[in-house]
């Protein structure tokens, strides 16, 4: 799928999450639902970091473009050193290591550690990496036209206003995990998500996902994840502009009100 789709998928994602945790009498605080669903949208576009003409990849500059050829090569080599008898010969590393469920847990894991032992300055740096995604991939087109810099002040605000009222008593730092020290620990779960959402978005597409790695399917490592191949379609083909994008909206937006008790 193509970047706007994979952001508004995370985002629908979490915002379901937070309609599940309203049902089970255990409602996420209002800002936790917000910048979740930010973070989630931004780390949807996450797994795209080994090809060079994903959003992600020119993100950042020159920072991402580098990191994006770095982690090419590692995904490559990972695939190479990895796959199974019945696994094709590749040139690059598009869609295999950075598209696992092990990556994913990698990244959240990663994630909520720099947020748990990075103090402050942790967390803003995880929030702003995420917002400036999350606005690249929310708002495809105008992040397109508009200055790098820009989108990197929006995304350095947006972190910090949200670090701020998260860190308001009872806003929720403390979500879910509320030992002493396991402030935004909670922050790697939509991370999480987000990656495995957008593998599970390019398993619906011709290619398929090697979501499962490293667990062998028959002869393939690198099994590539799908529905049969008469319910795929093509990234950006009208099947992701004019059906799962609305759907996903729709389904977002359910989720948002059901998480906030204004459908009780």
């Amino acid at each position: 799928m193509m970047g706007p789709a994979h952001s508004l998928s995370g985002a629908t994602a979490w915002l379901g999450v937070g309609a599940a945790a309203y049902a089970l009498d255990s409602p996420m605080p209002w800002p936790v639902l917000i910048a979740g669903a930010l973070i989630c949208a931004g780390a949807a576009l996450a797994p795209d970091l080994d090809h060079k003409a994903a959003t992600i990849s020119r993100a950042f500059g020159p920072v991402s473009r580098w990191l994006c050829e770095v982690i090419d090569k590692l995904s490559h080599s990972v695939y190479q050193a990895t796959r199974g008898k019945g696994d094709p010969r590749r040139s690059g590393g598009h869609r295999t290591l950075t598209h696992t469920w092990l990556w994913a847990v990698l990244c959240g894991a990663g994630a909520a550690a720099i947020c748990a032992y990075g103090g402050r300055w942790g967390v803003l740096a995880v929030l702003f990496v995420h917002m400036v995604l999350a606005i690249d991939g929310l708002l495809w087109r105008q992040a397109r036209v508009s200055s790098d810099v820009l989108v990197w002040l929006l995304g350095a605000t947006s972190a910090w206003m949200l670090a701020e009222i998260l860190d308001k008593p009872g806003n929720g730092s403390g979500w879910l995990f509320t030992g002493p020290g396991q402030e935004y620990l909670w922050v790697g779960l939509p991370i999480l998500l987000g990656a495995l959402m957008h593998c599970i978005g390019d398993a619906l597409t011709v290619s398929g996902c090697p979501i499962l790695w490293p667990i062998p399917v028959g002869r393939k490592r690198w099994y590539p994840v799908g529905p049969p191949k008469a319910m795929r379609f093509r990234a950006g083909s009208w099947v992701e502009l004019k059906v799962l994008t609305p759907v996903f909206m729709v389904l977002g937006g359910l989720g948002a009100v059901s998480a906030l008790g204004l459908l009780d």
